[in-house]
């Protein structure tokens, strides 16, 4: 998976269209996946990161799904860099 990270996130809930997820562990390098599309580890689009917010160290992160995937919040999740 080359050029993917691995988003390790624990998930809080769903915010009218969004689902809130708390970053685990971060890099503050990290913040460059902002508004970027978000994948299963089937390469399925499910949505993307619409905001990065809260503490610095371990924030929360708002992924706007859309509404042709059936969301699983168990699922890895992933973003393409570059």
């Amino acid at each position: 998976m080359k050029n993917w990270v691995r988003l390790n996130l624990f998930y809080l809930g769903k915010s009218k269209k969004h689902q809130i997820f708390r970053a685990k562990r971060w890099d503050k390098s990290l913040e460059k996946l902002l508004y970027k599309p978000i994948y299963t580890e089937s390469y399925e689009q499910i949505g993307s990161i619409k905001e990065i917010f809260g503490p610095i160290n371990l924030p929360f992160i708002s992924i706007k799904t859309s509404s042709t995937h059936d969301f699983k919040p168990e699922n890895k999740f992933y973003v393409k860099m570059g």
